[in-house]
């Protein structure tokens, strides 16, 4: 198994570039041979680059501070760094040209100030991350498939700094290591704290991201941009380079650490309260029950899963996948009063009012109509992830 990654993470950084076109930011121009007009974004201004010792040549190096791992604690990869090269000129098309899709296709949704876009895991999962800007907002979204986690961050630090995004070709736990092109720190990929390099210690500020089937997030965004496969790299967008990898019954990738015994490593889990009081939703039970309610520092929380959302790791293609279903946590009350859910056909209700709610946490019908609740920063991912960054994590539903 172990060979087998290291041949598909090396095939994954063969790139062959192709031309694209760049455009004034919030312009559309139609790209040639009939296809769709792309749209791009205006980007941020990111900082210039700092003539400081890099954490990519050595973590421990005279001139940095003491790193927050030992050295022994990174993996190589494979790939050098930017192997598998991020998206740094991101390419959207509207919701409504895509034409790629399958309905249940996972894709990371994310929503900044009600500018809601789509990063489909077809073209992340080859490229792992994306420089963007949402308004004056410039935000990283990343996925890692070797720990299968979405994790969104700002990008501007409270010094000023805006920082840029590459991938390292180094694994922590197994789990993607950046770096920022600015000082050359390293940064974790699960959490957004900086191990080692110049910024160690510098923790980025975390964004909610959704992973959801396509055919729900254009029900709800149909005018919401979705990122483009013109990437300017070629790679078989829609094939999944880690084929039966979803598979509880191996092991993962390059994770030297010690394994919870508490679950079996790769069984999926919902992972929030990283912060707080870390705690992760084991998804077979919450798949079958719908909604688990709990807490979180004294407010009442609801996590729930829609059925229909592939798993982008288990077959050869990424539409092929086993249903993992699409989950969302939440604040659950409106105007201060507690909110209890159950799923329908439908959706979700709620039975005070009988409202039906999406998968988003919207109210599409009944007296809370239009109603959002307050989504909550969380992950979805392997069991052996999460636990090696919250050890103390308590585990829902409790056996």
């Amino acid at each position: 198994m172990r060979l087998r990654l290291v041949l598909i993470v090396l095939a994954v950084t063969a790139t062959a570039c192709s031309a694209g076109e760049t455009t004034a930011g919030g312009d559309a121009v139609r790209s040639g041979d009939g296809a769709p007009p792309a749209v791009t974004v205006a980007q941020v201004e990111q900082s210039p680059v700092e003539e400081v010792p890099s954490a990519l040549d050595s973590i421990d190096q005279d001139g940095l501070p003491a790193p927050l791992i030992e050295r022994s604690d990174l993996q190589d990869g494979g790939p050098p760094p930017d192997g598998i090269p991020p998206i740094d000129e991101p390419k959207f098309l509207r919701a409504g040209d895509v034409d790629f899709l399958d309905d249940n296709e996972p894709v990371l949704a994310v929503d900044v100030d009600g500018d809601t876009r789509a990063y489909p895991v077809q073209v992340m999962i080859w490229h792992e991350i994306v420089n963007d800007t949402f308004g004056d907002v410039p935000v990283t979204v990343t996925y890692c498939p070797l720990c299968n986690t979405a994790v969104g961050f700002e990008r501007r630090l409270e010094d000023g700094r805006v920082l840029s995004f590459g991938t390292s070709g180094k694994l922590f736990r197994s789990s993607l290591v950046m770096y920022d092109r600015q000082t050359e720190s390293l940064w974790a990929h699960f959490d957004g704290s900086a191990l080692a390099g110049v910024l160690t210690g510098t923790e980025l500020a975390r964004i909610p991201v959704q992973t959801v089937s396509w055919g729900d997030w254009l029900a709800q965004n149909p005018q919401g941009l979705v990122l483009s496969r013109d990437t300017g790299a070629s790679r078989d967008y829609g094939r999944n380079p880690y084929p039966g990898y979803d598979d509880i019954n191996e092991d993962p990738f390059l994770f030297e650490g010690e394994l919870d015994g508490r679950l079996p490593a790769k069984e999926r889990v919902v992972g929030f309260g990283l912060d707080s009081t870390p705690t992760a939703v084991r998804l077979d039970p919450l798949l079958e029950q719908g909604v688990i309610p709990t807490e979180l520092d004294g407010r009442p929380i609801v996590v729930w899963a829609l059925p229909g959302t592939a798993s982008a790791l288990d077959s050869a293609s990424v539409d092929g996948g086993r249903d993992v279903g699409a989950t969302g946590v939440f604040i659950s009350e409106h105007q201060g009063r507690p909110l209890t859910f159950s799923r329908t056909t439908a959706g979700f209700t709620d039975t005070g009012t009988a409202s039906t709610w999406t998968v988003f946490g919207l109210a599409v019908t009944g007296p809370l109509e239009g109603v959002q609740l307050q989504l909550l920063e969380h992950v979805d991912t392997f069991w052996f992830a999460w636990a090696a960054f919250s050890p103390d994590t308590r585990v829902l539903p409790r056996e």
